[in-house]
């Protein structure tokens, strides 16, 4: 190729970029940096575009750093463009050995605001930028040198995001979790020491498994499902058993809410069958089990569940929190509420919903379990006959949350109150609650395409 003929391979070797070899560049695959230095010595960038395969505003805008190379088959493009030795950028010697990639690349702020803006949940042109990031995450976790204090803060980071997740809207939350995942993606490149690479998976573990999460309340099923795949596939890199059975037991939340129960009792019991080692995240997977079992209407093995649970909670659960995924007591009470709701067991369900809402507080900083417990409370009076006090009493439970917390999960529950009516009762009250449920539906998409403020 002509224009090869104006990259001296020599320059790899000796070349120095503010004062430092170019092969430390080249080593963490910092493509930038490395257009900039072929730039400095005569090379322009349409040329270098050409020799990498890339037009020439892709290559401007990797320059300048708003665009990341990080997909495998445009950095082995990159080295064989610009003869740079295939092992200096962790590539192999040879393209036979090479693993399989996406042919993509990940953009960080043009795709997630930097600031933690609200990105509208299921709006098509999101979904696509945090299918284009699950999927490097997923490539990444798979092949990466990480300083100490580097990690340390990494990991700090995904701690404050665990405390703030629960009571922050889910669509402020995927802006925020991304770009954390766009650092744990570019630390996972090359494969680390186990221990470094353990506490990298397990980060990569709970950040996926709350944009899992987030999607799931937006009711975004399909990327949700999988998010949560990715989630398990980093956790299982990490081989933290209490994270593995944490993971899988909140991923069994998903057909509960949106699909079948049963696969949520098939999930429930792959979490507990991971290790027998009792933790917290086992019980919350009892839990979530009974709740599974009661909807399914096997009413002898959920009762027997929710003891099990029981049992097992007042064994390990957590204490008092309202951080992401601690398993306190008002949360084990949130799952029983739902079993007893299932079961048909009223009274106890009262009392058990009663006691959850006391621990919640009249201001909980977590708002929508508070709301789920509300809808329970609505489905157990539903069957005891009291529709237009359960409509009164779901139509508040919505209308008590934020206006960005108003999300598909907690409609979808809504509709299971509506759906229990016998539709010859389904008017005044429930009516109003038909009609409220189908303006916040509206209203979702509304803030979804970006036409108006959420509220926070």
């Amino acid at each position: 190729m002509i224009v090869g003929a104006q990259v001296d391979p020599s320059w790899w070797t000796s070349g120095v970029w503010e004062g430092r070899p170019i092969r430390e560049f080249l080593e963490r695959r910092d493509v930038a940096t490395t257009f900039r230095f072929l730039h400095a010595r005569g090379v322009s960038y349409g040329t270098i575009a050409a020799l990498v395969g890339v037009s020439p505003n892709r290559a401007a805008e990797i320059t300048k750093g708003t665009r990341q190379v990080t997909a495998y088959d445009v950095l082995e493009r990159i080295a064989i463009g610009l003869g740079v030795p295939r092992a200096w950028m962790g590539l192999g010697q040879d393209g036979t050995g090479a693993r399989p990639s996406i042919d993509r690349e990940v953009e960080g702020s043009a795709d997630f605001p930097p600031d933690g803006r609200p990105v509208g949940g299921r709006s098509d042109e999101v979904i696509t930028a945090l299918t284009r990031l699950r999927t490097g995450l997923d490539e990444a976790l798979a092949s990466s040198t990480v300083a100490p204090r580097q990690l340390d803060l990494i990991e700090e980071a995904a701690g404050e995001h665990m405390r703030i997740y629960p009571a922050a809207p889910p669509g402020v939350m995927l802006s925020r979790l991304a770009a954390e995942c766009v650092e744990v993606q570019t630390l996972c490149r090359r494969r680390q020491p186990a221990a470094v690479q353990a506490r990298l998976s397990g980060t990569a573990a709970l950040l996926a498994t709350m944009c899992a999460d987030a999607l799931m309340r937006l009711g975004n099923v399909g990327e949700a499902r999988l998010w949560y795949r990715t989630a398990i596939h980093a956790a299982d890199d990490s081989s933290d058993s209490r994270l593995q059975v944490l993971v899988r037991a909140q991923s069994a939340m998903l057909p509960y809410y949106f699909g079948d129960s049963q696969q949520t009792v098939v999930l429930t019991e792959a979490a507990l069958a991971v290790t027998a080692t009792p933790s917290s995240s086992a019980a919350l997977a009892a839990a979530g089990r009974a709740r599974a079992l009661a909807r399914l209407g096997a009413g002898d093995q959920a009762r027997r569940a929710v003891l099990q649970a029981r049992q097992m909670f007042d064994q390990v659960g957590d204490g008092d929190s309202d951080t992401a995924f601690q398993f306190p007591m008002k949360r084990m009470l949130f799952y029983h509420s739902g079993a007893s709701t299932w079961l048909g067991d009223t009274s106890e369900a009262y009392q058990v919903q009663e006691e959850a809402l006391r621990l919640y507080g009249p201001s909980p900083s977590v708002p929508i379990d508070p709301a789920l417990i509300a809808l329970d409370r609505s489905m157990c009076l539903v069957q005891d006959r009291r529709a237009a006090e359960a409509a009164v009493s779901a139509l508040d439970a919505v209308a008590t949350l934020p206006e960005a917390q108003r999300t598909e999960i907690v409609l979808a529950r809504a509709d299971d109150v509506i759906s229990a009516v016998p539709e010859r009762h389904r008017s005044g009250e429930v009516a109003a609650l038909v009609d409220y449920v189908r303006v916040c539906r509206e209203r979702s998409r509304t803030l979804a395409a970006g036409t108006a403020a959420l509220d926070s």
